[in-house]
């Protein structure tokens, strides 16, 4: 097979990992006999310091007409540390997954049998955890009406949320309820606020299309607290936007390292796979960053494309790497910590 893949490396660690997640997927098409055809262009804070805005047009072009795309990172601390900033890496995100359709953004949480004890938590709380967040990525208050009013001294953002939006989302919820354990669980603040109260009727009219899933409704704040006490109890949970990307993060810690963790934004095209960590401008240039999250993301692409036995290849090796302990100093026991470069190298030879 001939794949055309765009790919997004970012800012700060985003080449770096980008770079091994490169070089495993060339030794899969090596093995598997496909050819893998990279489309390189700018975003982010890169995009802004070239071009001057972060996700230009021509980057668009190069997404939009690609199988899929495989992106790195974004953001820089001159923009964070800048409130003034009139253009910041982050909207050329938010413009990217406008513009290619990106409703969903898939974030798994698992766990690795040899890291079980990395964990903040317990091993009896967390060991066998599987569960996805289906996050919405398009609507909400990131993408609501706000501004400044009584000369700058209140601001206000406003989460709206459409009928449509809910549904598609709640449709891949379903659809992959169906594929695993016949649970969905929608997140919402029903109790106080409108948009929620609309997201839970929209899911609840759904529910008679799918009757073997079993359909379950909580409270964000309720979740953000059962997380963390019995992972083990969700499977599939579908959310808006902000509460994504709170609970998400949230869960990422499970594992163990925000480095493991891979995800990917679907839309009705084209889809985007991406690491869960930010840009970690701290260690970018130095060889340091773990790359597992955005070789696993990669996995996530070829599963994407129908090629499973490449997707499970990758996850074998990548298992297997962790078990023998060629791993980055965040997950490194003893001292005994790879470079970046040295983990990419190890994890294509062994494929």
């Amino acid at each position: 097979m001939k794949l055309n893949i765009a790919l997004l490396a970012g800012d700060g660690i985003g080449p770096e990992v980008i770079d091994q997640a490169v070089k495993v997927s060339n030794a899969i098409a090596k093995k598997f006999n496909h050819e893998i055809n990279w489309t390189p262009a700018l975003t982010g804070a890169a995009a802004i310091d070239a071009v001057g805005e972060p996700y230009p047009d021509d980057t668009h072009e190069v997404c939009a007409s690609a199988d899929a795309v495989l992106f790195g990172a974004i953001g820089h601390p001159r923009f964070d540390n800048d409130p003034s900033a009139k253009v910041r890496p982050e909207q050329g995100l938010l413009k990217m997954r406008q513009k290619l359709g990106l409703f969903a953004n898939v974030r798994p949480t698992f766990t690795f049998p040899s890291l079980i004890d990395k964990s903040p938590l317990k091993r009896e709380r967390i060991e066998g955890t599987d569960l996805i967040i289906l996050r919405e990525l398009t609507g909400g208050v990131y993408f609501g009406e706000r501004g400044r009013k009584d000369e700058g001294e209140t601001a206000f953002d406003t989460m709206t949320y459409q009928r449509f939006e809910i549904q598609r989302l709640a449709k891949k919820g379903f659809e992959m309820a169906m594929k695993r354990s016949k649970k969905l669980c929608c997140v919402d603040k029903a109790n106080v606020l409108e948009s929620s109260r609309l997201w839970r009727e929209t899911v609840q009219a759904m529910e008679k299309d799918y009757p073997e899933v079993e359909v379950s409704y909580e409270f964000v704040d309720a979740v953000a607290m059962r997380l963390v006490q019995w992972p083990k109890a969700y499977d599939v949970m579908i959310t808006a936007n902000l509460f994504g990307d709170i609970l998400t993060d949230e869960a990422s810690v499970i594992s163990g390292s925000m480095g493991l963790m891979p995800s990917s934004s679907v839309g009705s095209k084209v889809s985007l796979y991406e690491p869960i960590h930010g840009s970690y401008p701290q260690a970018a240039g130095k060889d340091i960053a773990n790359p597992l999250a955005t070789v696993l993301s990669a996995a996530m692409l070829f599963e994407d494309l129908d090629l499973s036995d490449e997707a499970q290849a990758i996850r074998d090796v990548v298992n297997k790497s962790l078990a023998e302990g060629i791993v980055t100093e965040d997950v490194a026991e003893d001292g005994k910590a790879y470079k970046t470069s040295e983990v990419g190298d190890w994890l294509a030879a062994n494929i």
